[in-house]
């Protein structure tokens, strides 16, 4: 089954390369979607993808790269849309 879920990360994930290590990552775990930084610090990002393929995603946001000090991982479940192709690190902040 597809999902989708967005997925806000908080800690020191800005300026260690989670955005970049995150669109590696997808790619392995065959999940579309996008990462940008926020504002406040935090990094936000959709997956998309089979089930167990975006929860394998999940998992790695909870770790991070290893320069990385993952605090905190808030996502929710959205309906599937499918309209993610390809995964891309975006450079729009909210």
């Amino acid at each position: 089954m597809k999902i989708r879920v967005t997925v806000v990360v908080r800690g020191l994930v800005q300026g260690v390369a989670f955005r970049h290590h995150t669109a590696q990552q997808a790619a392995l775990h065959r999940v579309a979607g996008w990462v940008r930084n926020r504002l406040d610090g935090s990094v936000e990002a959709c997956f998309e993808g089979e089930e167990e393929d975006v929860h394998a995603q999940l998992e790695w946001c909870r770790r991070g790269p290893d320069l990385a000090r993952v605090e905190a991982v808030d996502w929710r479940e959205e309906p599937y849309t499918g309209e993610c192709t390809g995964f891309r690190i975006r450079y729009d902040h909210d």
